[in-house]
């Protein structure tokens, strides 16, 4: 099954999903070196309805969002790489800093971020609200980052 998806075969998948009763979950990051916490969370977010689709940063947004040394790895490895967990049924690359317009255009059921984003302003948030949708915090795996790999990888402790 082809998994690295279009917008426009996301879109689809998501209407086939919900005309047969069930629920599309959406996520978002970076995924720029896959690590423990990430799985988990992905896991996580699958296990909250019948499809799991994660949004990824196009390279420029990962360097607008994280530096001018990110992404390590560009886009079509890190959508690989995703896409070839069990728990992830599509991956869509999306260029712009939030998921918002690529939210909008797959208008999922239930929207996860990480509990790191509990207690902030989530931009995504009312437009999930305008079609019936909802934002859900994923447990966050203390100790696993990509920013802490890349600062061990250097001998920083």
């Amino acid at each position: 099954m082809k998994k690295i998806l279009n917008w426009e075969e996301a879109r689809n998948l998501c209407q086939s999903t919900r005309q047969q009763g069930g629920v599309v979950v959406t996520t978002n990051g970076c995924f720029d070196l896959l690590h423990k916490g990430h799985v988990q969370y992905l896991e996580y977010a699958r296990s909250l309805g019948e499809i799991l689709i994660v949004g990824l940063n196009a390279d420029a947004s990962v360097r607008r969002l994280k530096g001018p040394t990110r992404p390590l790895n560009e886009a079509a490895d890190r959508a690989y790489v995703v896409a070839a967990l069990s728990c992830v049924d599509a991956v869509c690359i999306f260029d712009e800093d939030t998921p918002a317009e690529w939210l909008q255009t797959l208008c999922p059921n239930v929207h996860v971020k990480g509990a790191d984003w509990q207690g902030k302003q989530i931009p995504e948030e009312a437009l999930l609200k305008s079609w019936g949708g909802r934002v859900h915090f994923a447990h966050y795996l203390q100790g696993y980052s990509t920013t802490q790999l890349i600062e061990k990888s250097k001998g920083t402790p």
